[in-house]
């Protein structure tokens, strides 16, 4: 039977005890490495049926807070705290100071930063990317796909996409480590110079693929967010499609108030 909270509306059971569990997690009560209790003991504890805990233990779940193995329970995962995503993160000074954007925020946070370069080399554009280029669907394009970790495990995922014109002159671009700087800096060092960088943010669930890659719980929330480079020409010589765990960001913006 649920509870009246705001607006008269009932707040299921399941809900109560899902948020109750989330909360012991977040607060340190269940550490990481630590059981949640088993279904029996949560039982015996509220006072309710098995599929009353069996659905509160999807919410808790979906928060992925928590890995579930089939047989064993679910066990609180040793995940790292929550870092700020800043629009300072991109600040001319970080690239020439030889930091690229997520090495610096991570710096800043106090954490240990690792990048892996999955893959790097020529692709045919996809349609939105295409589009967001300014270029045919189709077109060759240097990809570089990366998977960051945050003291040792995995957060996010992102493509970049350069215009094949503009990354054949950079041989750094197809480099393992583009060097100091990430490739932002690099692209400046042969005159494409930055205007701004403008980002479309989507939250949804990781898709099976998705979730395994970023060590999430199927279905976990996610941010996709997919950003357009823009120089001061007006063109866009970088687009980059992320997707990062929803659980380790917090995205803090600075939004001008005069025209």
């Amino acid at each position: 039977m649920g509870t009246a909270v705001g607006g008269g509306r009932a707040v299921p059971r399941y809900v109560q005890i899902a948020d109750e569990i989330v909360q012991q997690i977040r607060a340190g009560l269940l550490k990481p490495g630590e059981m949640v209790p088993s279904e029996s003991e949560l039982v015996e504890r509220y006072g309710v049926s098995g599929g009353t805990i069996r659905k509160a233990m999807v919410e808790v779940r979906a928060s992925g807070l928590v890995d579930t193995r089939h047989g064993k329970g679910s066990m609180v995962k040793d995940r790292p705290p929550v870092r700020l995503r800043s629009s300072e993160r991109f600040r001319r000074s970080h690239r020439r100071g030889g930091k690229a954007a997520y090495l610096a925020e991570s710096e800043q946070s106090g954490a240990t930063a690792k990048v892996n370069l999955l893959y790097s080399g020529a692709l045919d554009a996809p349609e939105e990317i295409a589009e967001r280029l300014g270029i045919e669907a189709g077109t060759q394009v240097l990809a570089r796909r990366r998977l960051y970790f945050r003291n040792g495990t995995p957060v996010e995922t992102a493509t970049s996409y350069v215009p094949w014109d503009v990354a054949k002159d950079i041989p750094e671009l197809f480099a393992e480590n583009p060097g100091p700087g990430g490739i932002y800096a690099r692209l400046e060092d042969h005159g494409h110079e930055f205007a701004e960088f403008v980002e479309t943010l989507q939250a949804r669930l990781a898709t099976k693929a998705e979730a395994s890659e970023l060590a999430l719980n199927p279905g976990a929330p996610v941010v996709h967010l997919i950003r357009n480079a823009v120089t001061e020409e007006g063109r866009v010589v970088e687009v980059c499609d992320t997707l990062m765990a929803a659980d380790q960001f917090v995205f803090s913006y600075r939004i001008p108030a005069t025209d």
